[in-house]
């Protein structure tokens, strides 16, 4: 900071310059992250250092109060404000944007006034344990009250079904396609294919290792375990999809996929490129990687597997894979919707008045 920010204006040094860098931080995730999250940030120190403090926030229980009474009124402000916007879980609008706000200050160069943000997905609020390396036997909990009863994870029946989603088996036609709209909730079976950063990069120079016309392509590093000469998956959840918006809308022009799977959405490019070929983007359970690994009935084979294990394009057959459609071949998108909605509510908190009374406090 100083910075200017959309739908805020200026952010200056000051802690309402703060609060509108973590409000915009929030908006910006939108789904990306697996929302609802958690934040850690760091006022001051240097880039480095000031993510290193914003990560070790993350390491508070939800419950904790900031010892600092300026920021246990920031980090409470923050969670309230955050969760007005509606964002909402998965981005897909709604009152849970975020789980907890935590903040640190550390001393700043003169020259710099940097706001540090670390977004942790909701999935990682996770217990740790220490084990014994020959029995593998639990030596000691971390990160708990020794009093407090360990839950335990049930491993569920799976996707509780309404009876109006829609079954699909890959490889799927563009007729099939443009008969969605988002909303839809499928449930995939058949074959799909894994591929993530490298696999598209190496898609925009070289011809498919495998026939993609009515392909399904997951953007997924799956967690893998070869064992007795075969491959079987052990976890299979969701990345992030912008990363792929550079090259996704060429991809699905030149090979023919015709629905693409991840998480947080994708960009114009690619929705063009959905509605002139009759395709979607089908938007996978943030943070749900074990209950996908279930879905997984074999793996058929690995391509690029140079790329290294996460990297490498992985052949799948699946049964029952749930996604929402939130990218349809008609031109429409509630990551679009969503980001647009909640741009106007951050513009007007922006506008109003904070009630922290924080501004102009010495020393941050």
């Amino acid at each position: 900071m100083p910075c200017n920010l959309d739908h805020l204006g200026r952010a200056d040094r000051n802690l309402e310059g703060v609060r509108k860098c973590i409000l915009h931080a929030v908006w910006q995730a939108q789904g990306q992250g697996c929302a609802p999250g958690a934040l850690g940030v760091c006022i001051g120190s240097d880039r480095a250092h000031g993510y290193e403090l914003a990560k070790r926030q993350l390491f508070r229980t939800l419950d904790d109060v900031n010892p600092d009474p300026t920021l246990a009124a920031l980090e409470a402000g923050i969670l309230e404000e955050a969760n007005k916007l509606g964002v909402g879980a998965m981005g897909f609008g709604g009152k849970a944007s975020l789980i907890g706000c935590k903040i640190a200050a550390a001393n700043r160069l003169p020259a710099s006034f940097f706001v540090s943000v670390a977004y942790e997905c909701w999935a990682f609020r996770r217990l740790g344990v220490k084990l014994d390396a020959a029995s593998g036997a639990i030596v000691d909990w971390l990160y708990r009250d020794p009093s407090r009863a360990v839950e335990r994870m049930a491993r569920g029946e799976g996707f509780p079904l309404t009876g109006r989603e829609v079954s699909l088996t890959a490889p799927v036609t563009e007729a099939q396609m443009r008969a969605l709209k988002v909303g839809d909730v499928v449930l995939i079976s058949g074959e799909m294919f894994t591929g993530r950063d490298n696999v598209h990069a190496w898609l925009m120079k070289n011809p498919p290792p495998v026939d993609l016309n009515g392909a399904v392509l997951y953007h997924c590093g799956p967690v893998m375990l070869h064992d007795g000469g075969r491959w079987s998956v052990q976890a299979a959840g969701p990345t992030t999809s912008i990363r792929e918006e550079p090259y996704q809308a060429d991809v699905i022009r030149r090979y023919g996929v015709r629905a693409v799977i991840g998480k947080g959405g994708m960009g114009p490019k690619t929705l063009a490129a959905l509605r002139e070929c009759g395709a979607v983007y089908l938007n996978g359970i943030g943070g749900a990687a074990q209950y996908y690994a279930r879905t997984v009935e074999e793996v058929l084979g690995v391509h690029l597997i140079e790329f290294g294990i996460p990297e490498a394009m992985w052949h799948l057959r699946v049964k029952d894979f749930a996604a929402i459609v939130t990218m349809d071949a008609h031109g429409n998108s509630l990551h679009a919707d969503v980001e647009k909605a909640t741009g106007e509510a951050l513009r007007r908190w922006g506008r109003r008045e904070s009630t922290l009374r924080i501004s102009e406090e010495p020393g941050y």
